[in-house]
């Protein structure tokens, strides 16, 4: 069996972090198109002042969002060759959680604005705090009670 060692573990956790931020990114673009079109649709002049700051807040989110999961690349960029892997690692996973904190008010702000165009304010209110229940219990909550309560690792096991 192959011991890992420090720099390998390093390039390894960077592979897989760059892995992770792709699904989201691709999230992301998405709802980011969506909301950019948006504006032009037929329909559009026709909402409310709430249900422009709706809008507003999940453009914003999503741009948020866009700039954090795409900000390692550019990190990268800039440190190239410099042999500071372990400082790309800690900064990528920092701004990868809050990229993803960015999208969660993202895709909540979107369902309340088309849940409200669609239905009354109160269904939409209850349909995005349950849109965000539903999102903090697979990032948040289940990973948390996993990392802090879940079963140990096999002794010499570092995979993580």
């Amino acid at each position: 069996m192959d011991v890992e060692t420090e720099k390998q573990r390093w390039d390894r956790n960077f592979g897989d972090l760059l892995q992770e931020l792709r699904v989201a990114q691709t999230g992301v673009q998405i709802l980011f198109a969506f909301l950019l079109i948006l504006p032009f649709s037929a329909e559009f002049p026709n909402v409310t002042p709430f249900q422009r700051d709706a809008y507003i807040v999940a453009l914003l989110s999503a741009a948020g969002a866009a700039a954090l999961i795409i900000s390692p690349v550019a990190f990268h960029r800039a440190i190239f060759r410099q042999g500071r892997k372990p400082e790309l690692v800690a900064f990528a996973h920092r701004v990868a959680t809050g990229g993803l904190a960015f999208l969660l008010v993202a895709m909540v702000a979107s369902v309340l604005l088309i849940t409200d165009f669609l239905l009354s304010r109160a269904a939409a209110f209850v349909l995005s705090g349950l849109t965000a229940l539903w999102f903090l219990t697979f990032w948040a909550f289940l990973p948390f009670l996993r990392r802090n309560w879940g079963e140990d690792l096999p002794p010499g096991n570092t995979q993580g």
